[in-house]
């Protein structure tokens, strides 16, 4: 994953991400390997407020893009919608942080 935008949100406390990931001859990467490449990138993110936004795969070029949001605590990350939450609640069931798997 190559981060190709970062932002600082402080009034939503939250770390904004823009991002692409090559993967030619691959299939498109999972939402949890991508949430995972995304904590990873930010020092102590806990992946279970990392949620993976508005992804797009360039159909036969092994590409894909996306935006991803990492929130700072539990309160903050409460605003995103339920769909989006719940399409992220049972991918990591161990430790919060985004070390390990």
């Amino acid at each position: 994953m190559e981060i190709l935008e970062r932002k600082d949100n402080p009034l939503l406390k939250r770390v904004e991400i823009k991002f692409v990931w090559n993967h030619p001859g691959e299939g498109t990467p999972t939402r949890k390997d991508m949430v995972i490449a995304a904590a990873k990138s930010e020092p102590n993110a806990d992946r279970k407020l990392t949620y993976i936004k508005d992804v797009r795969t360039v159909f036969g070029k092994g590409r894909t893009e996306g935006y991803a949001v990492i929130y700072a605590d539990k309160a903050s990350a409460s605003i995103e919608p339920d769909y989006v939450s719940d399409r992220h609640k049972d991918l990591f069931e161990g430790p919060a942080n985004g070390d390990g798997e």
